[in-house]
């Protein structure tokens, strides 16, 4: 009785599990990922329905004469190999299942199914491979997924959403007999679709990023609107996600990894942030009352402090000026001045106010960059902060780093008011913040914006009709300024700014940061394309008012 009690209520569970397993297969269906999509709809990452065919093992010790016809059909349509037909043999003897093809086109099984529809010993099961119909197009931000789609994503939206990309798969459980052959359907399972990512990037504003951006560079793309929504992020050099939907010689593998192209620059990049950090200088200025708006300048190309001269990128100098006209025409003189009597840690403190030095809290990797202080110093080098290094901070030099990411958040803050959290999912919430700042203060950092555009760097841009524009350049040093530039590597980034509106379209942000171009110029003649393209482009679609 004591044995009986053990198997009957004991283990009944464990027994009953395998008793079923006695007449039940269970075989899973396939569930269609779901999409990833761009702000209109556009899709950036979708599914191609692909058909596996099986033999199905019956028992039979050898091949009936209408197994041997079905064998012929199949060597017509799919070329079946010797190997696979003694393969099917075998596995027909011993009742078990062997996958013949697993990539058939709908067209192939349209023409087959009304053959093989009455066959036991055929399966044929749905499954689905990623698709990727813009291939490069914002691929850090899409992700890619491997050969097998029920594993999950490797980077990008396809990691972070894999949960909601990947639906749930369905469930066919068949009876079968003593010899393993299909009897009937004992229980279906629907599988259910994944949801769809809508993101916020302008999958034609992207394509023209792609375009314009010179593919002999590396560097980076934002475009931004006011509430934070990332329209363009491109990242430079990039990859094809469709690479990794078939088997990846190592060869190609270990070039992307050399080539550094799953990083996403525009989020991880680091670089000095140049003349663009003379904004934070002149804010951290007149905001402390260390100068006031209409003091004026002279340059004559360096100034001197502590026994040292340190130059203007004008070596004989722009003469009088303005603190207007010298942030338009990038003259570093009136931010040495300010350096020698700011402190570096009042610097750091408005960077940071700005967004500056650390991450924006978006749902990818990113960089925090770095705005040094004295503590930094103390901590990570063991000496303390000199006061030469403030003047080559105050126009974004020194240990000074900072993402474009940070930089399109800066931009934007100064000419709205407000700091916007950036986001790539169109159900993000919009999450912003009013700057610290004196309204006199925005306004004349604006106006200086403004005057780039029209008497300073950026003058390049000032005929484009319909636009308003705030724009800045900058030239990040990756060398000493005393050595030379013997090769691409040790030329300077370049940079660009702008900050504009065309016509009624909502206001945006786009940053330009290309690697070893020498100066900003690249990058002025690339925003001023992308510019006029993108103008086109926005004629050419039914107005959208924000």
């Amino acid at each position: 009785m004591g044995y009986l009690y053990h198997l009957q209520i004991i283990n009944m569970n464990l027994f009953f599990d395998r008793s079923q397993k006695n007449f039940l297969r269970s075989r899973a269906v396939a569930s269609p990922r779901g999409n990833i999509i761009d702000s209109r709809g556009i899709i950036l990452a979708s599914n191609i329905p692909m058909y596996s065919l099986s033999w199905q093992g019956t028992g039979n010790r050898s091949l009936t004469k209408s197994q041997e016809e079905l064998l012929t059909l199949l060597t017509t349509r799919f070329s079946l190999s010797a190997k696979q037909i003694t393969l099917i043999t075998q596995h027909e003897r011993r009742s078990t299942r062997i996958n013949l093809f697993s990539d058939i086109s709908f067209e192939q099984i349209t023409s087959l199914i009304e053959q093989i529809s009455q066959e036991k010993n055929i399966i044929l099961e749905k499954s689905y491979k990623r698709c990727y119909p813009h291939n490069k197009l914002a691929s850090h931000i899409i992700g890619y997924i491997g050969l097998d789609t029920n594993t999950p994503g490797k980077m990008g939206l396809e990691l972070l959403y894999n949960k909601e990309l990947k639906g749930r798969s369905g469930k066919i459980v068949t009876i079968i007999n003593a010899v393993g052959r299909n009897l009937q359907a004992y229980s279906v399972t629907g599988s259910l679709a994944g949801d769809t990512v809508q993101t916020t990037l302008d999958s034609d504003a992207q394509k023209l990023a792609e375009e314009v951006f010179p593919h002999n560079y590396e560097g980076s793309c934002i475009l931004m609107d006011e509430s934070g929504a990332l329209e363009v992020v491109l990242s430079r050099p990039s990859f094809d996600p469709t690479i990794f939907l078939k088997p990846l010689e190592t060869t190609q593998w270990k070039q992307l990894q050399e080539k550094h192209c799953f990083m996403n620059r525009a989020f991880c990049g680091c670089y000095p942030p140049a003349s663009l950090f003379k904004l934070v200088t002149l804010a951290a200025a007149l905001e402390t009352g260390i100068i006031e708006q209409k003091i004026g300048w002279h340059c004559i190309g360096h100034t001197s402090f502590k026994g040292r001269r340190y130059h203007c990128g004008n070596k004989s100098g722009h003469g009088v000026l303005t603190t207007e006209q010298a942030l338009a025409h990038s003259c570093n003189i009136p931010f040495f001045e300010i350096g020698k009597k700011i402190k570096i840690d009042t610097l750091a403190e408005y960077a940071r106010e700005l967004g500056l030095g650390t991450k924006m809290g978006t749902l990818f990797p990113e960089s925090a960059g770095l705005i040094p202080t004295t503590a930094w110093k103390r901590r990570v080098k063991k000496e303390p902060w000199f006061p030469g290094e403030t003047l080559s901070a105050a126009i974004g030099q020194a240990s000074m780093l900072v993402t474009p990411l940070q930089i399109a958040c800066m931009i934007s803050a100064l000419c709205t008011g407000y700091r916007c959290k950036p986001r790539i999912l169109a159900d993000e919430l919009i999450i912003t913040q009013k700057l610290s700042l004196k309204e006199e203060t925005l306004s004349f950092l604006q106006k200086c914006l403004e005057s780039v555009v029209k008497q300073g760097t950026g003058t390049h841009l000032k005929h484009l009709k319909h636009f308003t524009m705030r724009g800045k350049s900058g030239t990040a040093q990756v060398r000493a300024l005393e050595k030379k530039a013997l090769r691409k590597e040790h030329l300077c980034h370049g940079y660009f700014v702008v900050h504009f509106q065309y016509k009624d379209e909502k206001p945006r942000t786009l940053v330009l940061l290309i690697e070893h171009a020498g100066s900003s110029s690249v990058a002025i003649k690339v925003a001023l394309t992308f510019l006029k393209k993108y103008a086109a482009l926005c004629d050419s679609r039914t107005p959208q008012p924000y």
